[in-house]
């Protein structure tokens, strides 16, 4: 019995090499495993993790059930898994929406140095509007929340939102956080140096443990950054201050000027390469100075003997 296992095995795989077409079915196994990568890479992205467990888990229950010939439970499971299809389509559609949105977004030739070029002088544009914006507003106690979208698309966030598409400027920043505007309270989100959308809800879990005492704007702007890797700006409405959340990070108290080399550095290749140049060099300059402290140190031990 084995070995005629064995046998139909390589039959069956003799026949494979047999059929192969090169071109097209390199050419299919190519597709597959990129499709394969980009879902997982999506899935990452979105924080899906947990539905996948859940789904798998009411697969292991499904192999458990058909085992022990449970005819109820298999019935209604066999109802389950015959609109699997259309379950996983309902329960993915943000992510589907948002690697349609990715893909789109990636249209031909903006790798080129030329698209480059001019998407980093947008982007430097907005800093520039955006660090002059929050400087007035700090001055005049002004509330804001501003989103720099990155790598995680903010799609979500723009369900309830008003969309807007324009150039950031001074101004516009401005008149929208005006306290008396209609588009004041929520979130800005800015991609590629434009105004996607106002009046952005962030969700937030109650149960979500911050240690720093702060309003809703502040805890808006950590579960963004905990939840995606945009930047999250942030003026208070009560002290002026300006503050910048990261990766579910945030840094409070910071000027004009900090502001601006911040965004730089995480929003600008150029600057940020700068900036772990700059962060690498100062490690080394206090190795070396440990290290010539160590050496003086050892010095007048002999010295002293």
């Amino acid at each position: 019995m084995f070995q005629e296992l064995i046998k139909s095995f390589f039959l069956r795989l003799k026949d494979v090499f047999l059929n192969f077409n090169f071109f097209p079915d390199i050419l299919d196994i190519l597709l597959v495993t990129l499709l394969v990568y980009a879902v997982i890479i999506q899935l990452r992205r979105t924080k899906s993790i947990q539905v996948i467990k859940g789904i798998f888990f009411v697969t292991v229950v499904y192999g458990i059930v058909n085992l022990l010939n449970m005819p109820a439970s298999s019935y209604l499971f066999n109802r389950l898994f015959n609109d699997i299809i259309l379950i996983v389509i309902i329960l993915f559609s943000g992510e589907i929406r948002q690697a349609l949105e990715h893909m789109g977004a990636r249209s031909f030739g903006r790798n080129l140095p030329f698209f480059n070029k001019k998407k980093e002088e947008q982007d430097l544009d907005a800093i520039n509007a955006v660090c002059r914006a929050c400087g007035a507003m700090s001055r005049n106690k002004v509330g804001s929340l501003i989103l720099f979208q990155r790598e995680t698309l903010l799609g979500d966030l723009t369900k309830q939102a008003v969309m807007i598409d324009s150039a950031t400027s001074f101004e516009m920043l401005c008149s929208i956080f005006y306290p008396k505007a209609p588009l004041h309270d929520g979130a800005v989100i800015i991609n590629n140096g434009r105004i996607v959308a106002a009046r952005c809800v962030v969700p937030m879990k109650n149960d979500r443990v911050i240690s720093e005492n702060v309003g809703t704007r502040h805890r808006a702007a950590l579960e963004a950054s905990l939840n995606s890797d945009c930047v999250a700006v942030v003026t208070s409405e009560e002290t002026g201050i300006i503050s910048v959340a990261v990766e579910g990070n945030l840094k409070r108290g910071i000027t004009d000027s900090e502001l601006r080399e911040l965004l730089g550095g995480y929003l600008l290749p150029k600057e940020n390469d700068k900036r772990v140049k700059r962060k690498k060099n100062q490690k080394a300059e206090l190795k070396a100075a440990e290290q010539g402290a160590a050496a003086a140190s050892g010095k007048e031990e002999n010295v002293d003997e």
